[in-house]
């Protein structure tokens, strides 16, 4: 039983909508994963608000055509492919699909877009590397409650200089009226 017309549009349109959220496209090769496989793909790549869409390549085709930010999608579209849409946090989805690939031993990345640029294998790993949203976000935070604390501290050692220094020039002029007594005894 082939699809209709109809039906063939609806899947276009949602590819659409799909890419129009996304900021990263990896293509794998699928080829010999089981649908429960696939199943636990998506459910791996789910936390990090990236899809596991499995399409005819003709369908992917016609969702990219005319979209300069996706165009390059087109090298891609050969064999047995199945898309990943990231929408956010590339790095996290790009982990759990290495997780996913370390365990199966049966996908093969193929290559990505993003930003309208082709990426290759080693560009999508190194994407990966990088720091995760909520990690970034630590970091920012981090660094901005050390430099309050280091501006509280220096705003609070302001009062205490001064006191210090009030504290040694009324010494020393007591010391210099006690001399003074002295010596007028």
């Amino acid at each position: 039983m082939g699809r209709t017309l109809e039906n063939k549009k609806e899947i276009v349109a949602d590819l659409k909508n799909s890419l129009s959220e996304s900021t990263l496209a990896l293509v794998i090769d699928y080829q010999g994963l089981t649908v429960a496989q696939i199943t636990d793909l998506r459910q791996k790549l789910r936390p990090s608000g990236a899809v596991c869409k499995v399409t005819k390549n003709t369908l992917m085709g016609i969702a990219i055509d005319g979209d300069e930010n996706w165009q390059p999608l087109s090298e891609l579209l050969q064999g047995a492919s199945a898309f990943l849409l990231v929408k956010e946090d590339f790095s996290s989805a790009i982990k759990a699909y290495q997780e996913f690939q370390k365990v199966t031993k049966k996908t093969e990345l193929r290559g990505g877009v993003m930003e309208g640029r082709l990426l290759k294998e080693t560009d999508v790993k190194a994407l990966g590397d990088l720091p995760s949203k909520e990690q970034l976000m630590a970091q920012i935070a981090g660094a901005i409650n050390a430099l309050a604390t280091k501006v509280a501290v220096g705003i609070n050692e302001v009062p205490s200089s001064l006191a210090r220094a009030l504290q040694a020039v009324a010494d020393k002029e007591q010391e210099q009226g006690e001399s003074t007594e002295s010596a007028a005894e």
